[in-house]
């Protein structure tokens, strides 16, 4: 089993999988389409593009540093009504975000295609943002030693060093890591089938708490 590891850090991140009109949310943590999404651009994968590769890989997040959900509104112009008739001047939507937060996320697949998506993200073909344009990384995703031969998921997560020197408190309980898993108590509704019809099927996830790392990752902000 090999594993890619990647930094997800920012002072805005935005993981919405249940959104609707004027409602904008965010997950806790990344979503895979959010994460397959990033992938495709770093590819250089357009929307229309076949992402059953990357929806075939196994993903889990841990957090670093738990960031604070808060919101702004934007007003949209000309905006189609429900009824696909007409539209409107202008509206009001509320958009949630994940501020100062900090993930490791952890894909487990085939090496090749791992080795792939490693020299993609250090020389990405298009802009990688965190949810929203708008919403840029603080430090490269890409990692030198992100590429783990050998390792599954849950041990290249458990074992990987802090992503961040302002890292989650010292609890003796751990740290938390949402794992996907095939008899996870959580569904997710977030694995892209197309992205240019917005289709989506869902997989299961497990939260547990792991043992926080003892020492910084080889790169920290």
């Amino acid at each position: 089993m090999d594993t890619l590891l990647l930094r997800l850090i920012a002072p805005q991140q935005s993981w919405g999988v249940q959104s609707h009109y004027t409602i904008r949310d965010s997950g806790k943590e990344p979503s895979k389409s959010g994460v397959i999404g990033l992938l495709c651009a770093a590819l250089g994968r357009p929307r229309e593009a076949d992402v059953a590769d990357l929806a075939a890989l196994r993903m889990g997040v841990r957090v670093d540093r738990e960031g604070t959900l808060r919101s702004d509104y934007h007003i949209a112009q000309n905006v189609l009504d429900s009824d696909g008739k007409g539209t409107r001047d202008s509206i009001v939507t509320n958009r949630y975000y994940l501020a100062d937060a900090a993930f490791l996320v952890g894909l487990q697949g085939d090496f090749a295609l791992l080795q792939l998506l490693q020299e993609a993200l250090r020389h990405p073909v298009w802009a990688i943002y965190l949810g929203r344009k708008a919403f840029t990384p603080a430090a490269p995703v890409w990692l030198p030693d992100g590429l783990q031969a050998g390792l599954g998921l849950e041990d290249a997560l458990c074992r990987y060093g802090w992503i961040t020197r302002r890292h989650a408190a010292a609890d003796p309980a751990g740290v938390r890591v949402v794992l996907e898993m095939d008899d996870g108590m959580q569904v997710r509704q977030d694995v892209p089938i197309s992205f240019a019809a917005r289709r989506f099927s869902s997989r299961r996830v497990s939260t547990r708490l792991v043992p926080a790392p003892s020492a910084l990752a080889m790169e920290v902000i």
